[in-house]
């Protein structure tokens, strides 16, 4: 059987709860029988001390113990009779049969027979008034014992156990010793039927308290888990390809947080599909192009309208180097991608570094009628790098530089070190791009409506190969406005041993 989260919910709950409240109930019970036991206890210590007193004044008036001996129901009459035991205690009249042998006979003359009738004696209690009953039965039974001061059983077993005594003392002397074995049960009928009702109130009551958590559990579960029967119809939406679901979040809980992951999720995955179908589509663009031009210039040899001159040959061959590098620039971002792409590092000067590209590309700045200016420190700064991948990484941005910042121009190169970084900054003079668009600038295949466009030979994907190489070493990379007026970007690089002298 298959069981749903609102079920595991229930269930889980309902169970919880069942065994919370079978485990009260029962150590309820055991606590109420155990507690009543242990009232019965004390009352019947509190009786045993008065009987003691009763046996006490028993053996004061008879001296021993013997009429008691073996025999239980005169302890039982004398326990009633609160030790009132005997007749002496009461002045008796004699009998009507004794009073008649014992009269004179009647006088013979009328005077007597004319005499009122003498009134019968009165019964005259000597001694106390008898108390009302304490309900000696508690104790008095199986149970008790009685031995005397030399420990004979006078009444029960002298041996048996004993759970609560009490001595018998008259004038400091102990002359026997009254004594009751453990309960092992409640015997009398009253007593066993009030704890019964009681256990039998708990079970209703845990009974009802188990049926309301059952009712309470199941609409819980299934309020609580309503939320996540309109995630599963939007993440289904949302694996069928509708990646503009959305869910509702009406929860301020962590099924409202996992809402807002949901949703975070599908506004990635639209981006992400966005920028797919926008890169597909602007790859297409970018290798029709020069597949175009290539064309066409062939077409031309063919049908005799242009002849394989000098010029046809270059400008063949330049459309085949662009194409070139299109297709390298895509291929190391799908190796980066993939996590395919190696790195071959090693202790590298990167002042050194930067001294030799510059020199190497200066002829290609001062030809496009710019200046270069190169701020570079007097000590070496030593970093962990491929050589190979930061020379392409300056070849790139200085490029760009040259492409597409208006002629007369400035770019200027600046190495720094501080706090463990090194700093490699190149800004160059107007034009700039649009405020706003200075972090889109490592998009692939992003180009602004402006001045940096494809007329000026770039594929909008120089700058992304160098966010890629940059992050492969530790490093950061950023784009904001330059003060010359066209964009800076600010290399930051760990160094490796610091900076040295």
């Amino acid at each position: 059987m298959k069981l749903n989260v609102t079920k595991k919910i229930a269930f889980s709950v309902i169970g919880s709860v069942m065994m919370c409240v079978l485990t009260m109930a029962w150590i309820t019970t055991q606590n109420l029988q155990r507690g009543f036991m242990e009232y019965l206890t004390e009352v019947q210590s509190q009786q045993l001390d008065e009987l003691s007193v009763i046996l006490a004044n028993y053996h004061r008036r008879h001296g021993s113990f013997d009429i008691l001996r073996r025999n239980p129901r005169a302890l039982n009459e004398l326990a009633d009779s609160h030790g009132v035991d005997d007749l002496a205690d009461f002045a008796v009249p004699p009998s009507p049969d004794r009073r008649q042998s014992e009269r004179p006979g009647p006088p013979q003359d009328n005077e007597f027979n004319d005499r009122p009738p003498r009134p019968e004696p009165r019964l005259e209690r000597r001694g106390p008034a008898p108390q009302p009953s304490m309900q000696h039965w508690l104790i008095l039974g199986p149970r008790l014992s009685l031995v005397d001061a030399s420990g004979e059983g006078i009444i029960g077993q002298p041996g048996a156990p004993r759970e609560i005594s009490s001595t018998i003392v008259i004038d400091g002397k102990v002359v026997g010793t009254l004594s009751l074995s453990p309960m092992t049960k409640i015997a009398d009928p009253n007593q066993t039927s009030f704890i019964r009702n009681q256990i039998h109130d708990i079970e209703w009551l845990a009974f009802v308290l188990i049926l309301v958590a059952m009712v309470l559990a199941s609409w819980l579960a299934r309020h609580l888990l309503s939320p996540v029967a309109a995630l599963r119809k939007v993440t289904q939406s949302i694996a069928r390809g509708d990646l503009r679901a959305r869910a509702a979040i009406v929860n301020q809980d962590e099924l409202g947080d996992f809402a807002r992951h949901i949703n975070s999720m599908a506004e990635a995955l639209e981006s992400n599909d966005q920028q797919r179908r926008k890169v597909l589509a602007d790859i297409s663009h970018e290798l029709r192009t020069p597949l175009t031009v290539m064309r066409g210039e062939i077409e031309a040899f063919q049908d005799g309208i242009r002849k394989p001159d000098e010029a046809a040959i270059k400008s063949l061959h330049a459309e085949v180097l662009h194409l070139g590098k299109l297709i390298d620039d895509l291929y190391q971002l799908a190796l980066a991608d993939s996590g395919d792409l190696h790195y071959r590092k090693s202790e590298l000067d990167l002042t050194q570094l930067v001294r030799e590209v510059t020199e190497r590309l200066g002829p290609r700045v001062r030809a496009a009628n710019m200046e270069l200016a190169i701020q570079l420190p007097a000590a070496e700064l030593l970093i962990l790098a491929d050589a190979d991948r930061l020379v392409q990484v300056m070849n790139n941005l200085i490029e760009n530089s040259v492409r597409y910042t208006s002629a007369p121009g400035r770019i200027v190169v600046t190495l720094s070190y501080y706090a463990g970084l090194a700093e490699l900054v190149i800004e160059d003079s107007a034009p700039g791009v649009p405020a706003g668009m200075h972090e889109r600038l490592f998009e692939r295949l992003f180009r602004t409506d402006q001045a940096r466009t494809r007329q000026n030979g770039g594929s909008g994907l120089g700058l992304a190969i160098c966010k890629v190489f940059i992050l492969a070493h530790g490093g950061t990379i950023q784009a904001m406005p330059a003060i010359l007026g066209g964009v800076k970007i600010v290399i930051h690089l760990p160094a490796n041993e610091g900076y040295k002298s």
